[in-house]
């Protein structure tokens, strides 16, 4: 029974092996210069305007999290619309289901003034 797993413990070990050798050969071989630059912060090749620490409001929080959701969201109604005339009634009303809780939320975030700028 055990030798059914053989395989993918060739695989893990191989894949160990291969990352150890790659980490190794970058210790042996890779530069070690040392200067200031190399230890400043660095995003997108600009300069840091503010300091990284700074406190961000959870409105962009919110915005990632809404996003996220409405974006599955879309991810499924993709192929439902792909199949929807083999799917039938049962397909349709699946659908309306898996949407009500998303329209609810969506509302509700509405309300609570969530989608303002």
């Amino acid at each position: 029974m055990l030798a059914e797993y053989t395989g993918v413990l060739v695989i893990l070990v191989v894949g160990v092996v291969v990352a150890c050798a790659m980490l190794g050969i970058h210790l042996l071989l890779g530069p070690r210069r040392q200067f200031s630059g190399k230890h400043e912060p660095f995003e997108c090749g600009e300069s840091q305007i503010v300091s990284p620490r700074r406190r961000y409001a959870v409105k962009f929080y919110m915005v990632a999290i809404l996003f996220v959701v409405f974006d599955v969201e879309a991810i499924f109604f993709y192929p439902w619309g792909a199949i929807f005339q083999d799917l039938g009634w049962f397909g349709f009303t699946t659908m309306f289901i898996f949407t009500i809780p998303l329209a609810i939320g969506l509302i509700y975030e509405w309300m609570k003034g969530g989608l303002e700028w």
